[in-house]
């Protein structure tokens, strides 16, 4: 069972983390044009898994670093959203191959908030609705086998609530126009979780690399909108309102790639979580 206090921004991958790229599978209506086949969208399941897993991680097991940085709202009623602080983290995953149409996605992830105007770290932060001064939590978590998201011809699920979600024939929603091809996707939380709790995401690939059957792992961006409950280290009680955080990011060759002074922080406070060791 998930608590709040252990899912942070894109968040459950991992029991692992995450939001994080872990993805929901819905059934959709893909374009029987020919515009849609020229431009080879995934149409059955294995097309579908195979397309997916390149773009989030890579068919080698192999680490696959993020970067994104973003900025988080706080919206209460039908007040217009409030910019609260920024954001910037890093994110790990690596795709472990079960069989031929199945993988377990594990990660980590590292997230530090920042100041809305100066971009420094935010260690402190003055709270606008409750005039206390709050201590600032970085958001790290880390996942292990077994405590990841199932993905599979049959769908894209945490492993640990893989009982919540029925089978169901993956089918995603690409989209391919200009020299870029894209899918839409939510991640599947657990059941039972506070609301709100919704993320929505969408990957960006170059054409000429999603038809390139050699490449195992897209240079992959994306841009995502997650909506949760308050941060645990705001206290803020029982007030009204919630957070939306907005993000975009792209993945990486290696940690190496992060901007200098997340890289440095990272390593230096949570060198465990820049790396995912399997045994």
């Amino acid at each position: 069972m998930y608590t709040d206090a252990q899912l942070d921004r894109r968040d459950f991958i991992s029991s692992i983390a995450l939001a994080g790229l872990g993805a929901g599978a819905a059934t959709v209506a893909l374009p029987d044009t020919s515009f849609a086949k020229e431009s080879a969208l995934p149409e059955s399941p294995e097309e579908n898994l195979r397309a997916i897993v390149r773009a989030s991680a890579s068919l080698d097991e192999v680490n696959c670093p993020w970067y994104y940085n973003g900025t988080i709202y706080a919206c209460v009623g039908e007040e217009q959203p409030r910019p609260l602080f920024k954001f910037e983290g890093m994110e790990m995953y690596r795709m472990l191959h079960i069989s031929a149409t199945e993988y377990e996605m594990i990660g980590n992830t590292v997230t530090f908030f920042t100041d809305a105007e100066t971009n420094e770290f935010l260690y402190d932060y003055k709270n606008p609705f409750t005039g206390a001064t709050n201590k600032v939590e970085a958001a790290v978590q880390g996942g292990k086998a077994g405590r990841g998201f199932e993905y599979s011809v049959n769908g894209i699920r945490p492993k640990i609530a893989k009982d919540k979600f029925a089978d169901q024939p993956l089918k995603m929603w690409w989209t391919a126009a200009g020299d870029y091809m894209w899918l839409h996707d939510q991640t599947m939380y657990p059941p039972g979780l506070q609301a709100p709790r919704m993320q929505r995401k969408t990957n960006f690939v170059r054409r000429e690399e999603f038809l390139n059957k050699k490449i195992k792992s897209f240079s992959t961006m994306f841009t995502a909108a997650v909506f949760m409950p308050w941060p645990k280290w705001m206290e803020m009680g029982d007030r009204p309102g919630h957070i939306v955080w907005h993000a975009s990011g792209v993945k990486l060759k290696s940690i190496n790639e992060l901007p200098a002074k997340h890289r440095e922080r990272a390593l230096k406070e949570h060198p465990d979580r820049m790396t995912i060791k399997v045994d």
